[in-house]
């Protein structure tokens, strides 16, 4: 029997990218049936005219900053620092705005409960 992989660990504010070109994603933890990643915008909002259409169910939280997100059928909604959203497989969205100081944690995890 192998052993045990050693416990992980860290802060989601250390090691942020530097700005760039884009927001920046990075996988903090997954397994099959869920991922997590950090996602940091530097005030780089979606590409004109792209929608986020993903497989799998998400959770979000903004962890720092303020950000605009827009839906496929024309909603919007404002989110600053502690605000949490859900969205179902196949919301289409976007990141309308985003602050330079936006920290993002998203939880993502298969719709009907299969693999992400």
């Amino acid at each position: 029997m192998t052993a045990p992989a050693p416990p992980a660990g860290g802060n989601l504010f250390d090691g942020c990218p530097g700005t760039g070109e884009g927001e920046h994603f990075e996988t903090l933890f997954a397994n099959p049936a869920l991922r997590i990643e950090r996602i940091v915008s530097h005030g780089h909002p979606s590409p004109a005219g792209f929608w986020y259409d993903q497989d799998d169910d998400e959770w979000v939280i903004l962890m720092a900053g303020r950000a605009e997100l827009a839906f496929a059928d024309g909603r919007t909604l404002a989110l600053q620092a502690g605000d949490w959203v859900s969205l179902p497989a196949h919301c289409r969205h976007r990141v309308e705005s985003v602050s330079a100081d936006a920290v993002w944690l998203a939880v993502h995890c298969c719709a009907g409960g299969g693999k992400p």
